[in-house]
């Protein structure tokens, strides 16, 4: 196994799970897209500080994570996940994409977007 496949695995960045892990630049080309749900995965107190906008808040860590995903996505359009550094939503893609969901992640979380658009 190389470097590289054992990092990605390590930390989730492998598409083998089925979701794709993006930068800045491609997420923000993604989330653009009018058919993309844009879900922030953390914390109520967290979005309250500051989300995307037009960022649905379903907090992965919660108990209903997976009902939330059910009752309020539409499993026929992609969804945009994001956190805070990536962790979580990297979580969170996997069990959004072994529900069926379409799902795109921002690698970096949005300490990598209010880092990036800042520039």
């Amino acid at each position: 196994m190389s470097l590289f496949t054992a990092l990605s695995t390590l930390f989730g960045c492998n598409t083998a799970s089925g979701f794709k892990s993006v930068d800045v630049k491609e997420f923000a080309a993604e989330i653009a897209k009018p058919e993309v749900q844009l879900v922030d995965v953390r914390t109520a107190d967290e979005y309250a500080d500051g989300h995307i906008k037009g960022a649905v808040n379903i907090d992965v860590m919660g108990d209903d994570f997976q009902q939330q995903l059910l009752e309020k996505l539409d499993k026929e359009r992609p969804v945009a996940l994001y956190c805070r550094s990536g962790r979580r939503s990297k979580k969170a893609a996997q069990i959004a994409e072994q529900q069926g969901f379409s799902v795109v992640e921002l690698d970096g979380g949005i300490l990598s977007w209010t880092g990036e658009t800042e520039r």
